[in-house]
């Protein structure tokens, strides 16, 4: 949406437009109920709903810059160009309108008032909420000609509203530093706050954001303005892909007061990648607007392909067919957004379900129509994945027939464990014959179960499903877990509550390890979602000094336990493989329950930016937790067909990783 303060309609907004709900007290009691958490999720969304006033002057047309610094002294501070919040007196309390809003709750622009059209944030909530959470909050406006000026002491104002001069122009300054009374932790991270903004960004075209981090020694600065806006966002998110068409379509269309803006590129995988939003909100959990997409995008290909005689006789291509490879940004404006849930990640709106497909569909079908090689194409990829399902849902079949599932039989390699509640089963799966044959004789035959695997397993990001169940290995895989694979995956049914890859610690284990993870994560993701995947630990070294013996699992411990025992009588060994311990070397370094070490594979998939600080923060209790972001992103860039984002990924992380043991 272009946003430009000349073509807009001037909407009054003064104090009348102002409506008050309700006082503070109960935010501070219970700030959970209102940012959600006290961690670092809800330290960052005070940020995001002092952006959202930001970015709701601009939805109006009457904003077209904002900044925003991190400062030294952990305060925050968010700067517009807009119109400036109101400060005449509010005609129910007497009061400056600034200070009803900064200090009653649902008091605001946002509730049928007139003063927006279209709103996200927490409609009248956010910067109340702020101000009551934060220790100390200042607000300066630049309106009519003059510069206003309050300041808040945990929600309450310390002083009445006040002139400081003169000013040209207009906006609203707003600089608040959480309270550490609130909240676990009052450090903001670069990163996180950066993702969103960039977001932010993208979903409003031609909006300038600046975001500066001002704090000793975290210096950092940076600038995002997209004009290209949901097209630059596709093609951001493909820029990693082998992609079918260069330039994205894109349509935006204004029905019953609903705005509807979609861009879309197909790319070379197995994969959808299909973003929603709705007044700027993230709705992770899709929504009617997500089903009107895809109702539009299923009907529209089928129909052009029909018609120009793509498809053989009575053939259809299904949802899954079409959105195969897809990639689109769905962003919706709606005057009234009704969102299931306090966490707003599901867009309930009946309504607009049929406004997104009707207006998608007529659009998207001219682009066909337009591009008919595009189309082609398209049509040509979604009857290839068709052709692959049908083939994959045989070899289901097939594998059914052959695996526990009908016949009771597990595969001839695995030695399974006596127990039978899957709560206290591991599965060790394990590099090589010979480390297999020693981890079958060291392991503890009661709960450990060992799957030795032949070499490297097929590399999932390449092949779709119908030739990753051709592959004997996988297929192994699939009957020793037991819970079945893709759409039909039932952890319900999972044989072993621990998945454990065990590979030697060298470059082709560690690929090894690359690949396992890559299956799991494509075709079994609940199995890291639900925390079910571990590494093993194996050692790199053994020490040995007459009958001591003792084990080092990098240089840098194999260097203090050599210092420790003396520099005479003592033997080094460096493990190449598994293979090289023996069993019981095995059980003592790497299996032992009682004090192993492992690494937990834990991840959210389309993850909150500010998630990924929580998830950083659970590592404290247990196994250390290996925490993923932008997780497609990175399988695409190191797994998929692209050479040119693997290269550069390799030369930008060499010089953090060339001293590392693997």
């Amino acid at each position: 949406m272009a946003v430009e303060k000349e073509s807009q309609e001037n909407v009054t907004y003064t104090a009348e437009q102002i409506q008050v709900l309700e006082g503070l007290e109960a935010v501070r009691l219970r700030p959970a109920m209102y940012i959600g958490s006290t961690s670092a999720r809800g330290l960052h969304h005070l940020v995001y709903e002092a952006v959202d006033n930001c970015i709701d002057e601009a939805m109006g047309g009457y904003c077209t810059h904002a900044a925003i610094t991190l400062n030294n002294d952990g305060s925050v501070t968010v700067v517009d160009d807009g119109r400036g919040i109101p400060v005449d007196l509010h005609p129910q309390t007497g009061r400056p309108a600034v200070e009803v809003v900064m200090t009653k709750l649902h008091a605001g622009g946002k509730f049928g008032g007139g003063g927006y059209k279209v709103s996200g944030g927490l409609h009248g909530v956010g910067i109340s909420v702020v101000n009551a959470l934060s220790e100390w909050c200042t607000v300066e406006i630049h309106r009519d000609g003059k510069r206003y000026y309050q300041k808040y002491i945990r929600g309450e104002f310390t002083e009445d509203l006040k002139v400081l001069g003169e000013v040209s122009g207009t906006g609203t300054t707003i600089s608040f530093k959480p309270d550490p009374e609130i909240f676990t932790t009052t450090d903001f991270s670069f990163d996180v706050l950066a993702k969103r903004l960039r977001e932010l960004a993208y979903l409003n075209r031609g909006m300038f954001i600046i975001f500066e981090d001002k704090r000793a020694g975290r210096e950092n600065k940076v600038e995002y303005k997209y004009d290209g806006g949901l097209e630059e966002f596709v093609l951001m998110l493909n820029k990693n892909k082998e992609i079918l068409h260069p330039r994205p379509f894109y349509m935006d269309a204004n029905r019953d007061d609903v705005e509807v803006e979609i861009a879309l590129q197909y790319f070379n995988g197995f994969k959808e990648n299909i973003l929603t939003f709705c007044n700027n909100i993230n709705t992770i959990e899709g929504g009617t607007h997500l089903v009107g997409f895809k109702m539009g995008l299923t009907r529209t290909i089928n129909e052009y392909a029909r018609k120009n005689k793509l498809l053989k006789n009575g053939e259809k291509l299904t949802g899954d067919d079409v959105r195969e490879g897809c990639c689109a940004v769905i962003s919706v404006k709606i005057l009234d957004p009704q969102f299931e849930g306090q966490t707003k990640t599901q867009l309930g709106n009946s309504e607009v379900k049929g406004i997104v497909d009707s207006s998608f569909s007529e659009a998207f079908g001219f682009f066909l129509m337009e591009n008919p090689s595009i189309a082609k194409r398209i049509v040509a990829a979604a009857t290839l994945a068709s052709h692959a399902r049908e083939a994959a849902r045989k070899a289901r079949e097939l594998t059914r027939r052959k695996s526990v599932l009908e016949g009771g039989h597990l595969p001839g390699k695995l030695a399974d464990c006596s127990e039978k509640n899957p709560e206290k089963c591991e599965l060790y799966l394990v590099e090589g014959d010979s480390a297999g044959g020693s981890a079958k004789q060291g392991r503890d035959r009661r709960y450990q179960a060992i799957l030795p695997l032949r070499g490297k397993i097929l590399n999932v990001q390449k092949a779709r499903i119908d030739k990753c169940l051709a592959n004997e290995e996988i297929r192994t895989l699939i009957t020793a877990i037991g819970a079945g694979i893709g759409d039909e995956f039932d952890i319900s049914k999972l044989r072993y509550h621990k998945i454990i890859i065990m590979t030697d610690a060298d470059v082709d284990g560690a690929h090894i390890m690359t690949l396992l993870l890559t299956f799991f994560y494509n075709y079994m993701p609940e199995l890291i979602e639900d925390e079910k995947v571990y590494l093993a630990c194996p050692p790199l070294y053994q020490l040995r000094k007459g009958r001591k013996v003792d084990y080092a699992f990098s240089d840098a411990e194999m260097q203090s336990k050599y210092q420790a025992m003396g520099n005479r009588g003592i033997t080094i060994q460096r493990y190449k493989g598994l293979g090289e311990m023996d069993p019981v070397q095995l059980w003592e370094t790497t299996m032992n329950m009682e004090d192993r070490k492992l690494i937990r594979i834990k991840m959210k998939r389309r993850q909150r930016p500010e998630d990924v600080l929580e998830e950083a923060q659970a590592m404290q209790n247990g196994e250390p937790v290996v925490v993923a972001d932008d997780v497609d992103d990175i399988f695409e860039k190191l797994m998929g067909n692209q050479v040119e984002p693997r290269r550069e990924f390799i030369q930008e992380y060499y010089d953090k990783v060339k001293n590392l043991d693997v």
